[in-house]
């Protein structure tokens, strides 16, 4: 008799309560920062509390619907891997500018609209691309996506930009607690809960917050039950030249992005990425972010936040956050819902991010123990693009006096690091006159690219 092979990991469908436990455990990781763009833009444009709680769920809405067209995938949509996707945060500063003094709403949306259609269409052209990332570009580039999100943690930590205790021991001690218990049940808790340690990590912390009142939740009474987003609810888009040249800038910069991210979940899952699959996935960003401008919110992409968490809990099913994504359209169809996690105080996010946010800077390492860095120039190449990289986390004014397309670019630590990976391995492993590297090695037919 014919065996049926075993499913892949990736494939692998878990029972309903272990779906509902993982899922939400993705959820709760990236809510803070899947709110946090409408929330900067909405209210760098001074709109009323009630659009800006429009914008929110919105964005959870499409962020629902972006997953779920990433993770099950239809036709050549999808790169069907554990990817949750959210608003990119490299868009914020031109949709700012656009909104207060390019056109308004309107003009955010139209550029948006254009730029998604540009992802689909240029979706196949960076596919072919992926020969240019063997190991020591992508081992360099997932250690800069996780050194660069630790600032997000430590900012959650000490309670939120722009707490008025921010800083405060009382906060430090709530994530230090957190932490404590993620460590603790990762390492002495049976299999299922060990694998649910964030989310385990965060309930304990929210049961000590609330009675120390750490906790808000005023907003929840407040919150709407049902709340449904209609297609051009801030009116019919508008196309002004220079939002859509910005917005296309962005659009590169954020393909350039979701192809870090990509490459680091296919690591993670021992889901090689191909350039079809990277294609795939890339177009997907694309009909998200077309989705995100028709139904009033933004550019879409794979969320860093979230790879740590496929890689400390080891859980690699593609429908476990595929369940996130829908209890991401939940929320965003019942605000009420979304007030309640939205109560979630920083410093508890902040103690799980640590741990998760430290897992993908690991696995950079792990995929680099892979490279040789004997004879040849290769810790130079991880010198210069882990530095470059961390320049605008570090000192986030950098770049301020310097154009908004370069703004752009190069403020993103992960964009920024990514780029002088690859040119600097084209450099030193494939001019004429060099042999011998360690991405040659990977990749024998790289060198005569």
């Amino acid at each position: 008799m014919a065996t049926t092979a075993p499913a892949h990991p990736v494939d692998e469908v878990p029972p309903v309560r272990h779906l509902a436990a993982f899922g939400l455990q993705h959820v709760l990781a990236m809510y803070a920062g899947a709110v946090a763009v409408p929330l900067i833009v909405g209210g760098a444009m001074k709109l009323s509390p009630a659009d800006l709680a429009y914008l929110i769920t919105a964005d959870l809405l499409v962020c629902g619907i972006a997953t779920l067209i990433q993770c099950v995938g239809f036709w050549r949509f999808g790169v069907r891997l554990p990817i949750m996707q959210g608003c990119t945060f490299a868009a914020v500063t031109p949709m700012v500018l656009i909104g207060t003094t390019g056109g308004g709403l309107t003009a955010i949306y139209g550029s948006v609209i254009v730029a998604g259609l540009a992802i689909v269409l240029l979706a196949p052209v960076f596919g072919r691309l992926l020969r240019f990332f063997p190991p020591l570009v992508t081992g360099t580039v997932i250690l800069i996506i996780g050194v660069s999100l630790l600032p997000v943690a430590g900012n959650w930590a000490a309670g939120g930009v722009g707490a008025k205790d921010f800083g405060e021991p009382k906060n430090l001690a709530l994530a230090g607690f957190v932490l404590a218990v993620v460590l603790a049940v990762q390492r002495f808790a049976p299999p299922f809960l060990s694998r649910i340690a964030v989310l385990v990590g965060i309930a304990a912390g929210l049961a000590v917050a609330v009675p120390f009142g750490f906790t808000d939740f005023g907003g929840v009474g407040d919150a709407d039950w049902v709340g449904i987003s209609t297609p051009f609810h801030f009116g019919t888009p508008t196309f002004h030249a220079s939002a859509i040249v910005s917005m296309l800038v962005v659009a590169l910069v954020t393909m350039t992005e979701t192809t870090g991210d990509l490459i680091a979940v296919g690591e993670l899952t021992d889901r090689k990425v191909e350039p079809r699959t990277l294609a795939d996935g890339l177009r997907a960003d694309g009909l998200s972010t077309v989705l995100g401008g028709v139904f009033n919110t933004f550019p879409y992409t794979a969320f860093a936040q979230n790879v740590g968490l496929v890689g400390m809990t080891r859980v690699r099913s593609r429908w476990v956050v595929a369940t996130a994504g829908g209890i991401l359209v939940l929320l965003g169809l019942l605000p009420k819902l979304g007030a309640v996690v939205a109560a979630v105080p920083a410093p508890v996010l902040g103690g799980a991010g640590l741990v998760m946010f430290g897992t993908v800077a690991a696995s950079g390492l792990r995929t680099l123990a892979e490279v040789d860095f004997k004879g040849n120039n290769n810790l130079t190449v991880v010198a210069v693009s882990v530095a470059v990289g961390m320049l605008p986390v570090g000192v986030p004014t950098i770049y301020a006096k310097f154009p908004d397309w370069f703004q752009t670019v190069m403020n993103s630590g992960i964009s920024a690091g990514c780029l002088t990976a690859i040119v600097l391995n084209l450099l030193f492993n494939h001019l004429p006159g060099k042999a011998g590297s360690a991405g040659a090695a990977a990749e024998p037919k790289a060198a005569s690219v």
